[in-house]
């Protein structure tokens, strides 16, 4: 979001007043509109007759519009999701009872929103709403084992999908993080995934995290 409201900004102080007249120009409008629609070989093709008329300046405004145009459509359509807390499966609290390890996941946590959003997979939408729902699910059983509880905190948001997550301490060294989505709508599961991590630190809990959401962009299973 900073990156667009920077890139909106830009674009605003590159039209001058008294350039107003030059911006309304036919040419740059249809250039704009070509370059929003993907004719990117006709905008190329004009390019050269557009510059001798109109300063440079006004067709990379026209880009940059273009681009911001886009990004604005394109997250229209992306589908909104709730991200709900991570659950600790917690194989050795007779042993080593966890401790930093619940800090972590309010951590990984808030990573997936960002990633999420910056890589553009879905919408995440805010809890605040179904908070106590959500605090009365958590003090009787974990959020990812709770018979469709996740269902009714995403409907209360109204999200279009739902996100469970735990994280299994197998022990110190071997851990291993695992999301499920779901549709809100319907329960039906689109997406499990999961990765081992070797080594129980912030590091190796952020780069897993990380593994999983390059994992979705290069297989294209976002937003679905």
């Amino acid at each position: 979001m900073v990156g667009r409201d920077k890139l909106g900004d830009h674009v605003h102080r590159g039209i001058e007043p008294d350039d107003r007249e030059s911006w309304r120009c036919p040419h740059l409008r249809r250039c704009v509109y070509e370059l929003a629609s993907g004719q990117t070989t006709s905008v190329a093709m004009r390019t050269s007759s557009i510059v001798p008329k109109t300063p440079r300046r006004f067709v990379r405004t026209a880009v940059l519009c273009a681009v911001l145009w886009i990004s604005h459509a394109l997250g229209a359509e992306l589908k909104t999701i709730a991200i709900l807390d991570f659950d600790l499966v917690d194989d050795q609290h007779e042993l080593s009872p966890a401790t930093v390890e619940y800090q972590r996941l309010r951590a990984i946590r808030d990573q997936l929103q960002d990633e999420f959003g910056n890589n553009q997979l879905y919408r995440v939408v805010d809890l605040g709403p179904a908070t106590a729902l959500m605090k009365k699910y958590q003090s009787e059983m974990q959020l990812h084992a709770c018979n469709g509880c996740e269902l009714d905190i995403a409907r209360l948001v109204h999200a279009d999908r739902v996100m469970i997550g735990w994280v299994q301490k197998v022990s110190n060294l071997i851990l291993n993080i695992n999301i499920q989505i779901e549709d809100a709508a319907t329960g039906t599961v689109l997406l499990n995934k999961s990765v081992d991590l070797r080594g129980n630190t912030d590091e190796t809990w952020r780069r897993g995290v990380s593994f999983l959401v390059k994992s979705i962009v290069e297989k294209n299973q976002g937003n679905r």
